[in-house]
Parts: structure tokens; C-alpha cells; sequence
């Protein structure tokens, strides 16, 4: 069973989520993917008697936290970043930025004037100017919390599941600094300090969930980009009824045996059997097969092609599913089994962490022994936190994801992960799908020899048709002959293999040399001879015939992409290996065998093909990308270390891959790994950068003039380092 669930962000919410479903009776076992978005659950279907209660009950409990469930069904990868969960961190962070511009007025009037003083040994008296900090200090205590706990209330999720896994994370870091400040200052305030850290508290949170709320909001750019694809799945079908009457049903509710009406143009909505005539399916969405293919009586109809020429009477086969359905589930199944643990790097808060708590402790305790009180060992303990907690890094992590994917997305490049970048420097290998990839996907006439009179004749014919080569065929006469005169067509039929008709009095058969044979008109040898060496080059032959004998060929074919050699050629360059896939014959790939860029070619590769071909590659020890577009590549897509779809593609491809090539643009494949290079090393400065904030506070706590106005100045100091650094003009070169 798949469940998306809304705002997770981190391996830690992966864990939690994942140790939630684990304690329902029947689970069997449970991985979640922030990546995704997703959660999938096992569980045992005899204890289970009630699968949709159960549904009910996992999104009832995993609806926790602020962690939104619902049934995989109602959305997909691009949906997982709808506005819930970006609305609400928008809506506390903009309360966070209200009531922290609130407090840091009255901060800059009269709080930071007597640090400054005390900075530098003037006389400044903070409680004799006008009894302002007594006014302004009880208000500072309350309005304080207030933005902890509700524009704070993300990186405290982010601590409490944390501390309950055990796995200490960036958020816990953050956390443990904003608590440590608001005790210090409660505390001096209570004594008559002025020590007084709430600044540091609302700021630290704020500017965090601020870049949580960056994050998502570049990420939601990044979805909406996609927004225009549609998954190649059927809702409802006409079904047969007892009288012969059809009825628009559910899919869903189809059952082994029914009888199924499938109109010309429509897509087949489940896998069975051609029950009686003729038809052509175009079935490239599922086998990537780019030329449609004839079906007779007692053929398979795949779920998810299309019907491009004759009706359809449809027998549903067993289990009543479609490939694209299975399809679905694959790359589902891959998401969540691939994408986990490894994702988000919160080793050095792992390790920061501990050494942190222990520090703190060791420095309390010592504080103790050398005769200091317990209220000095506190403060010692919190100053510790104040000094040593790297808590930028939760600030710093976010945003470099942010910055990396909206630079990416200014050049065409929808990010889904933000790990990708590093991920891109890993890979070895590129794969691509041929038809729709490196391939245009559509048919376009190459070569005719017909005269002008006759590719009229033959157009207005194909005007009738519904096979992509007869969109070709009329679409380049269109471009050719704008004033042409028109022709009347009086009679027409579809063979499935090609047409037939009568145009100003002429009888035209347009199709196949198999159709020509069948209805029994003559071939001349030439003409003959060129069609057999058009399909043995990966063209589409069509012969056009009048009044009983063949006159002439026009060549229909998947054009090769514009640029697609350049774009192989830079990638050769960075020393990466090249594999072409495809589910046409070996001649429809000749011009990649021949390529000096491709380094190896599989021909006739069924959908389960490629993924295992992935598989296989990976298991010689290469990381492999898989660059494809149609929903037939969808489970390569996420079998792949990493996955590239174009943005031509089905939504189920972008739903599988890391990355959409938005502007359906191959050289943005070579630019995708130029970038990676850069975001990976923009991302280790913002560690350094985030750093900064201790490098600057803990030398003045060791010299003993620490103060809140040196951690605000160190705050804003390393803040907007990472910042600037993010936005500085990415390189998409090496």
C-alpha cells in the first residue's frame, strides 16, 4: 500500500514515519521516501480483512506532527509539494518575521546601545535610561516564546523526533540554541542582567523556518513546471451490457471477461483480447515501439496504448489491470525502495551533537568543582551551547538547496531532489531511451516520390485517417502546398495497415506492401525493392497505389533530436560512458551503432528490459543516469541512480525521475552535470560559511566579552555569507 505524506524533509522524518507505521497490527514492514514523498507499507493481507479501513487508519496515524497523509492514488511526486504544507511555514514564518521585527526595534533602541558600552568599557546604564528595559523585558519574554513555539514549530518537530529516534539532526542543533539563549536570557533578566538573548532566539528559528519556507516554495516552482503533463491512464471505459447496449463505467469496476468498446482514438484502459476484425495500436507509451502495430482477431490489446485506426471490441483479461497500472507500481516500488537513509546529510550534526552535550555538562561540573554555585554552573552550561551549537547549518542546508534548485530551474532544470547535484558527480554511465528521447517521438515525412497531383490525393485521403503517419503525411503537404486545390473524397476505409478510398474518381490504396498483397494490386519491383530497404534502415515505408498498382513511396520516420550528437559528444568529454536502449528492431537504432559517442546499443527492450538493463549495469559497479520520456521508461527512470525525463514526457516519467528537462532540450543534459559540480562545492562554503558564527562568538566567550550584540553580529555575519554565496552566478561548466 503507497500513502504520500506532506512534510517530510529529512532521513529523520523518514525514520519517524517509518517506526509510526511499524507499531499497527499487520505491518509488516514500512520505507518511506522524502524524496517522494511517499510512504510504502507492507502488510499481511490475512490479518488485514479490511484493506480500505486500513488505509484509513494508516493516514489517520501517520497524520501526525503536522505530517499530512493521503492515499498514493489522489496524488503524485509532482502534488507532493502542494500548498498545505508550504502555506502553513508560510504562515509562521511570516508571523516570525512580524513579531521578531517587533522585538528587534526596541533591540536596537535600547538593548544593543548598552552591549556596545559594555563591548567596549563605557558607562552606559541600562536600567536608569528611562526604565525602558523594564518596561519592554516582561513583553520580550512572552512575545519571545510565543515565536519559538509557533514560527519555531517545524525545527521543534525536527528536534523531537530527533531526540525520540535517537538520530540527532540539524534541527536539534538549531533548537538547543534557541533554548539555551531564551534560558540565558530569562535567567539574566530574572537576576537583573543584562544578558538578555531573546534576539538570537526568535532570529535562529525565524531565519531557519524561513529557509524551509524558500526551500519549498523553489520546489513548488519546480513541480509546477510539469503541471501540463497528464499520466496515460484510462478513468472510465464503455462496457457491454446483456442487451448490447454499452454503458460508461469505472475502470475499477471491470472484471475478467468483459466485453469492451474502445472507439477509434481512444486509449485501451486494461490488458486483454482483440475479439473480433482488425485494428492498429500505437503502443510506444508502454514497449517504446515507435511505429504502430496491427492487431487481428485473438491479439493482446495492452492497457495504456493507443487505438490510432479501427474500433475495438476488447475482452478484459485476468486480474482486469492494465500495464501502465503495473507500470505505476514498479516505479512506485522503486521510489521508496531506492530512495532512504542515505539521502540528507546530517552526519556532522550526529557527531556535533553528543560532543556538544557532553562539553556542556563536562564545563557545568567543573564549574562546580572549583567552587562555583549552581547558577554559575547553568550559565556556564547554556554559554556552551551559545558558543559551540553550529545551529547556521540548519539555516545554511536548506537554502543551498534552494538557491542550487531554482538555478537550476532558471536553465531549464526541474530538480526534485536536492541531493541530485551530488549524486549527478557520482555517475559513470548515461542511458538513454531512443524513441521521444534522442528521437523527436513524432513521424515526419523524409522522402516521397510522388507527383504533386497524386500527394494531394494521397493528403486528403490521410485527412480521414487517425495513424500518426498519416498526421505526417497531410501535416507536410500542408506546409508544402497552402493554396492547393481541394479534392473530393467519396469513399474511404481503414485497413488498420493503411486506408483506401476513391479521390476525384481515383481508387488510392495507401499503406503497407502487406496491404498491397492482401488486396491483391501490383508492386512494382523498384518500388518494392526501396520500401524493403526504407525498413531495413528503421524508416516507415508507405506505398501509395491508384487504381490497382502501386505508383510511388513515401518514407515516414522518428526523426533523431537536433543537437543529440553534440550533447553525446560533451558528455564523452567528462568521461562518461554512453548506452542507447530501445524497443525498435536494431535497424531503427543504426545511427547510434554508428555514432563514435555511443558506446553500446540494445535493441528490442521491452519496459521490464530496461530497468533490468539498469540493474545490470549497476551491478558491474557503474552509477548510471537513465534519461528517457515516456511512461514505458518510467520504471528505468527509478531503477537508475539517477533519473532524468524530458519535459515531452508523461507525468509518470517525471514522477519517476530526480530531474525534468523542462524545456525538452537534450544540451540541458550536459548542463545538468555542469551545474552539479558547482552546487556541490557552493554547498560545502555555506558549511564553511555557517561556521563562521562560532568562529567569531567563541573566541569573545573565551576572552570573556561575549555579549548578545557579538552572537547577533556573528548571526548575520554568517547568515548572510551563505546568502551571498548561494546567489552568486552559477557555473555551468566543469
Amino acid at each position: 500500500m503507497f500513502l504520500t505524506v506532506e512534510g517530510m524533509h529529512s532521513t529523520t522524518c523518514e525514520s519517524f514515519l517509518e517506526s509510526v507505521a511499524m507499531k499497527l497490527d499487520g505491518v509488516r514492514g514500512a520505507e518511506a521516501s522524502y524524496v517522494t514523498e511517499s510512504i510504502r507499507v507492507t502488510y499481511d493481507s490475512t490479518a488485514v480483512t479490511d484493506p480500505d479501513g486500513f488505509r484509513d487508519m494508516l493516514v489517520e496515524e501517520l497524520s501526525v506532527l503536522g505530517y499530512s497523509a493521503a492515499s498514493r492514488e489522489k496524488g503524485t511526486a509532482e502534488a507532493a509539494y502542494e500548498a498545505d504544507i508550504e502555506d502553513v511555514i508560510g504562515y509562521r514564518y511570516a508571523a516570525g518575521v512580524v513579531f521578531t521585527s517587533f522585538l528587534m526595534i526596541p533591540y536596537l533602541v535600547v538593548f544593543y546601545p548598552a552591549h556596545f558600552a559594555d563591548l567596549f568599557g563605557l558607562e552606559y546604564n541600562l536600567f536608569a535610561a528611562g526604565n525602558q528595559a523594564l518596561v519592554v523585558l516582561p513583553a520580550f519574554l512572552i512575545l519571545t516564546i510565543v515565536v519559538m513555539l509557533f514560527t519555531g514549530a517545524p525545527v521543534l518537530r525536527d528536534a523531537y523526533v530527533a531526540l525520540k529516534l535517537r538520530q540527532p539532526n540539524t534541527g536539534l542543533l538549531v533548537t538547543m540554541t534557541a533554548l539555551a539563549a531564551y534560558l540565558f536570557g530569562s535567567a539574566s533578566f530574572v537576576a537583573g542582567g543584562t544578558g538578555v538573548y531573546y534576539d538570537l532566539t526568535v532570529v535562529s528559528v525565524a531565519t531557519v523556518t524561513g529557509a524551509m519556507f524558500y526551500e519549498s516554495v523553489v520546489k513548488r516552482r519546480a513541480a509546477d513546471a510539469l503541471t501540463d503533463l497528464t499520466i496515460s491512464r484510462v478513468r472510465t471505459t464503455l462496457r457491454y451490457a446483456s442487451d448490447g447496449s454499452t454503458v460508461s463505467v469505472d475502470v475499477d469496476t471491470l472484471e475478467t471477461g468483459d466485453l469492451v468498446l474502445v472507439p477509434e482514438g481512444e486509449r485501451i484502459p486494461v490488458d486483454g483480447t482483440l475479439v473480433e476484425g482488425e485494428c492498429t495500436v500505437d503502443e510506444a507509451v508502454v514497449t517504446g515501439e515507435s511505429t504502430p502495430v496491427r492487431k487481428q482477431a485473438g491479439d493482446t490489446l495492452i492497457g495504456g496504448s493507443v487505438l490510432v485506426a479501427g474500433a475495438a471490441d476488447l475482452r478484459v483479461g485476468e486480474d482486469a489491470t492494465s500495464s501502465i497500472d503495473r507500470l505505476t507500481a514498479a516505479v512506485w516500488g522503486f521510489q521508496t525502495a531506492t530512495h532512504g537513509a542515505q539521502r540528507r546529510a546530517d552526519e556532522l550534526a550526529t557527531k556535533i551533537v553528543p560532543a556538544l552535550a557532553g562539553l556542556s555538562v563536562l564545563v557545568g561540573v567543573a564549574t562546580v568543582l572549583v567552587g562555583g554555585d549552581l547558577p554559575a554552573a547553568a550559565v556556564a552550561v547554556l554559554t556552551v551551547v551559545l558558543v559551540g551549537s553550529p545551529w547556521v547549518l540548519g539555516f545554511a542546508t536548506p537554502f543551498s538547496t534552494g538557491a542550487s534548485i531554482e538555478a537550476a530551474l532558471d536553465r531549464g532544470i526541474a530538480v526534485f531532489d536536492e541531493t541530485v547535484f551530488e549524486r549527478l558527480r557520482a555517475v559513470d554511465t548515461v542511458v538513454f531511451d531512443k524513441t521521444g528521447t534522442l528521437t523527436t517521438g513524432q513521424m515526419e515525412l523524409l522522402e516521397t516520390d510522388l507527383s504533386l497531383d497524386l500527394f494531394g490525393a494521397v493528403a486528403a485521403l490521410e485527412r480521414r485517417a487517425a495513424h500518426p503517419a498519416a498526421a505526417a503525411i497531410v501535416a507536410a503537404y500542408d506546409r508544402q502546398n497552402d493554396a492547393a486545390a481541394a479534392k473530393s473524397v467519396t469513399k474511404f476505409t481503414s485497413h488498420g495497415t493503411g486506408v483506401e478510398g476513391v479521390v476525384d474518381g481515383d481508387r488510392l490504396l495507401v499503406g503497407t506492401l502487406d496491404l498491397f498483397g492482401d488486396q491483391g494490386w501490383s508492386i512494382p519491383s523498384d518500388i518494392s525493392d526501396r520500401a524493403v530497404a526504407a525498413h531495413e534502415s528503421g524508416n516507415l515505408p508507405v506505398v501509395v497505389g491508384r487504381n490497382g498498382t502501386a505508383e510511388g513511396l513515401v518514407l515516414v520516420g522518428d526523426e533523431p533530436r537536433v543537437g543529440w550528437e553534440e550533447t553525446l559528444a560533451d558528455l564523452s568529454e567528462r568521461g562518461l560512458e554512453t548506452v542507447v536502449l530501445t524497443g525498435d528492431d536494431a535497424a531503427a537504432a543504426e545511427a547510434f551503432t554508428d555514432s563514435e559517442h555511443v558506446d553500446y546499443v540494445f535493441a528490442e527492450v521491452p519496459p521490464s528490459g530496461k530497468a533490468a538493463t539498469v540493474r545490470r549495469l549497476q551491478a558491474d559497479g557503474r552509477e548510471v543516469a537513465m534519461v528517457g520520456d515516456g511512461t514505458n521508461d518510467a520504471p528505468a527512470l527509478a531503477a537508475a541512480d539517477l533519473g532524468l525525463s524530458l519535459g515531452s514526457g508523461t507525468a509518470l516519467a517525471a514522477d519517476a525521475a530526480d530531474l525534468a528537462l523542462v524545456e525538452d532540450d537534450l544540451a540541458t543534459v550536459d548542463t545538468a552535470f555542469g551545474l552539479s559540480a558547482t552546487a556541490a562545492e557552493r554547498r560545502r562554503q555555506n558549511v564553511v560559511a555557517a561556521l563562521s558564527y562560532n568562529a567569531i562568538v567563541a573566541p569573545t566567550a573565551l576572552v570573556g566579552i561575549l555579549n548578545p550584540l557579538v552572537a547577533m553580529f556573528g548571526a548575520l555575519v554568517s547568515c548572510g555569507l551563505v546568502v551571498a554565496n548561494s546567489h552568486r552566478t552559477f557555473d555551468d561548466g566543469d
